[in-house]
């Protein structure tokens, strides 16, 4: 059983490979880690990723795998580490590890068969690796991959290396935060083009309506294909998650109402808030709640909005601009592993500690005016003074 086929596939991949821009998560993973899992929306750099790592950080012998390559058709990811491991080999990196059936079983079973291979995966979102038959808790460490945060974007666009602020320091000096952003660039004409297009870094290879198509593909492959396989959806519930994700698109932020969407739907209660949850999970969806509330299984939520802005161009022709404002430090907030709910005075309350009220710069703070801690994020402005800082800034989080 030779393994020629696939480093033939791999060695073709890695010859476009290069490392002008890496993903903020490249630098913090522990690689040296046994087994890794990396999880994450289609289309946000998770292959790019595990190439980079093999071409530029293994001393060691390594074989990337795709799950879905026709070698699998007769062959088991278990034969593939037995035979990796007879030729030396010591980094074993699958992408795409959902599509594999009983994936968790021979994880476990390479993982405790193979004391000196080091296994990196990938995943979908959608995945919950700690569900699987076998128990991983104890052998996986798991990382999530977001798009491109706003400074990424520009990193990667403009070939330039701004770095991150904590939420900290860009809520006590707005203002130094703010001037790390070359003067010579104009901040509002890139983040509205960040908004439509720039979470996804395979936006950058296409035009707009290109993009817009690609994007349409990842939504309808994560609908059609991640939950079917993870969730065991049948077609009948994948049109109606469709559907679930149509209604969203067309009133976010959206206000729920689960009764009525039930009898909309012709579905039980229950079947609603999984769907919705499901969406979140595999990151077409934000779901918030308020500060004051447990989330409990099954829980409504109080809001939903859609994962990022990218997608409210591709779900819908026009979307509100105050409805992309909030998506965006939501999914920015989040993404940068911040706790947010909703706020009764502002719009969200972060960390248990700051609130924050979104809007454009003829906003004025009555609503937030009495509150300790509290800001206005404010978009159409570039500079931070006072409470006001500039929306854009809170795309430099991550």
């Amino acid at each position: 059983m030779q393994l020629d086929r696939l480093y033939t596939f791999q060695a073709n991949l890695l010859k476009s490979m290069s490392r002008d821009f890496t993903r903020f998560l490249f630098s913090q993973i522990n690689w040296k880690q046994r087994m890794l899992g990396i999880r994450g929306l289609r289309g946000t750099g998770k292959t790019t990723l595990l190439l980079q790592h093999l071409k530029y950080n293994l001393n060691e012998k390594g074989l990337y795998v795709s799950a879905d390559h026709p070698w699998f058709y007769d062959h088991t990811l278990l034969d593939l580490a037995d035979r990796f491991d007879k030729e030396g080999g010591r980094v074993l990196l699958i992408d795409e590890i959902h599509k594999y059936p009983n994936w968790s079983n021979e994880l476990k079973n390479i993982y405790d068969g193979f004391p000196s291979m080091h296994v990196i995966f990938t995943a979908s979102s959608a995945l919950d690796i700690q569900k699987g038959e076998a128990d991983l808790s104890r052998r996986v460490l798991t990382y999530e991959l977001p798009g491109l945060s706003f400074r990424e974007y520009l990193n990667f666009t403009k070939q330039s290396s701004l770095v991150p602020y904590s939420i900290q320091d860009l809520l006590t000096h707005p203002a130094e935060a703010v001037h790390q952003f070359p003067k010579s660039w104009k901040p509002l004409p890139l983040f509205r083009h960040y908004l439509k297009v720039g979470y996804f870094p395979f936006s950058e290879r296409e035009e707009e309506s290109s993009f817009f198509i690609k994007l349409g593909q990842v939504i309808n492959t994560v609908l059609e294909s991640d939950l079917a396989s993870i969730e065991g959806y049948s077609a009948g519930n994948i049109i109606q998650i469709k559907k679930l994700l149509g209604v969203v698109a067309e009133s976010v932020p959206f206000t729920p109402n689960i009764s009525a969407l039930a009898g909309k739907m012709k579905m039980g209660r229950d079947s609603v808030n999984l769907f919705l949850i499901h969406l979140e999970r595999a990151r077409m969806l934000n779901l918030i709640h308020q500060a004051s509330k447990g989330v409990a299984v099954l829980q409504k939520p109080d809001k939903v909005y859609l994962e990022n802005t990218n997608l409210s161009y591709a779900l819908k022709d026009e979307p509100d601009k105050g409805a992309l404002r909030e998506t965006f430090l939501l999914n920015q907030l989040r993404n940068a592993k911040r706790h947010v709910s909703l706020s009764k005075e502002g719009d969200f309350f972060v960390d248990k500690k700051w609130t924050l009220e979104v809007g454009g710069k003829s906003k004025d703070d009555r609503q937030i005016k009495k509150v300790k801690n509290a800001f206005l994020a404010l978009d159409e402005i570039e500079e931070a003074y006072l409470n006001r800082i500039p929306l854009w800034a809170f795309g430099f989080l991550y």
